[in-house]
């Protein structure tokens, strides 16, 4: 009889296509399956408008009620909260408030309330966050926490895809107007954070809504990190012309797999050309996610600050090469290699040059107290770096009379062997990241 049973089973599955190998799911469409089907297949052709409401709508489907979605504001001190039928929720303060600290801690929050549970769930595209998926479910077990935060994570992809193609998520994200240059700067930046099993990285720059000269950028290709941080001359437009060439011709070389020394000659060279007589200062980096070997190119920048167990222990040192725009085509590389969760903090001369009232500099030192308070924490970068924007921004006052930047950047542990393994944090449902 099992013998037949086996056969009938193999026939069975050889009829119906995919099928459980492992027998332990029944082969009728579950709630998790309806929810996540029902958004996948309506969410190719819905208009960005009601994405929101579609969500609220399935959601409710499925037994909840109270939905909300928020959005972080460009300076990262509010959650806006997305308006339209079946959603509820107003603008929150991330460092005051439940959605908040689901957003902060990147992890689920669960709040008792009069009809049931209240869950606050962080909306991670791969790991920059998004914002904050909000409902309420009359009962809570594992299998719904589950299914909530793979719901989360499918809302935030929808957001980030339909973005591509709408003003819709800016409108809420935005709460003042964005300045013309910082416009042109921040639609070619990439995430402002990323997390994988081996790296962890975030990128700040304020003022949010009218930087202009400062930029970042980023890649991992392969066990390969790349990088540059970079502070085109002069503010407003032209400044943030010349990053955006700056930043275009990076990227060229780089997918032309071209070396430090070469990516720094091609930028030096095309910066001479469009801008003569002006220049830009950079860091341009790589980082061997195998063995914590980092290379990089000093092109007049202030030295990165080099973190160990929260504290300050030194600076990426070396000679440092002429800025990107004379016409040397002659860099300096330099080389260091790290330990498993070293931290390296590459920062814009805005950021400790700025004149406090009394007309004396920020100064390296308050940014080395400031960074240590906030890494003492074990935050991850995302977090640690928006703690230190907005620290950096008190204890200066809120002045702020030149762009400032910060890249954050951990380096966790080589490659796991087997780096498809479930085992791995950051491939599990609320994982780290």
């Amino acid at each position: 009889m099992a013998a037949d049973g086996s056969q009938q089973r193999r026939e069975t599955s050889e009829l119906m296509g995919f099928t459980d190998t492992t027998g332990d799911l029944e082969l009728r469409e579950s709630v998790g399956e309806r929810l996540m089907g029902a958004l996948l297949d309506r969410a190719h052709l819905i208009p960005p408008r009601l994405v929101g409401p579609l969500v609220a709508q399935e959601l409710q489907h499925a037994g909840a009620s109270d939905v909300s979605i928020h959005l972080q504001d460009l300076d990262q001190v509010s959650l806006q909260v997305v308006a339209g039928p079946g959603l509820t929720g107003a603008s929150e303060r991330i460092d005051s408030s439940t959605v908040g600290r689901a957003f902060s801690t990147d992890e689920p929050i669960e709040v008792e309330v009069a009809g049931g549970t209240r869950l606050h769930l962080p909306m991670l595209d791969g790991s920059d966050r998004v914002g904050v998926l909000s409902f309420t479910l009359p009962t809570l077990g594992e299998h719904d926490r589950r299914l909530a935060q793979r719901v989360a994570g499918l809302v935030a992809d929808l957001v980030v895809t339909k973005n591509a193609y709408t003003d819709t998520f800016s409108h809420v994200r935005e709460r003042q107007d964005l300045g013309l240059a910082a416009q042109l700067q921040r639609q070619s930046l990439p995430p402002l954070a990323m997390t994988t099993p081996d790296v962890d990285l975030s990128g700040a720059l304020e003022p949010a809504y009218e930087v202009g000269g400062d930029s970042f950028d980023y890649a991992l290709n392969e066990h390969v990190l790349h990088l540059l941080v970079l502070d085109a001359m002069g503010h407003g437009l032209e400044a943030a012309t010349m990053a955006t060439v700056v930043l275009a011709t990076y990227r060229h070389g780089r997918r032309r797999d071209l070396s430090l020394a070469e990516l720094y000659d091609e930028a030096d060279r095309a910066v001479a050309a469009t801008f003569p007589g002006r220049f830009a200062t950079a860091h341009l980096g790589r980082l061997d996610t195998r063995t914590g070997e980092l290379t990089w190119v000093n092109a007049g920048h202030p030295p990165a600050l080099w973190v160990r167990d929260g504290r300050v222990i030194g600076e990426l040192t070396g000679p440092v090469s002429r800025p990107i725009g004379f016409g040397t085509g002659e860099p300096r590389v330099l080389s260091q290699r790290l330990e498993q969760g070293d931290r390296l903090l590459f920062f814009t001369d805005g950021v400790v040059e700025e004149r406090l009232a009394g007309g004396e500099q920020f100064g390296e030192k308050r940014l080395r107290e400031v960074l240590e308070q906030t890494s003492v924490e074990g935050l991850p970068a995302a977090e640690t770096v928006r703690r230190l924007s907005h620290a950096l921004t008190a204890a200066r006052s809120g002045r702020t009379s030149d762009d400032a930047s910060l890249l954050l950047v951990e380096w966790k542990a080589p490659p796991r062997d087997d780096e498809l393994s479930p085992d791995i944090p950051e491939s599990r449902p609320g994982g780290d990241g």
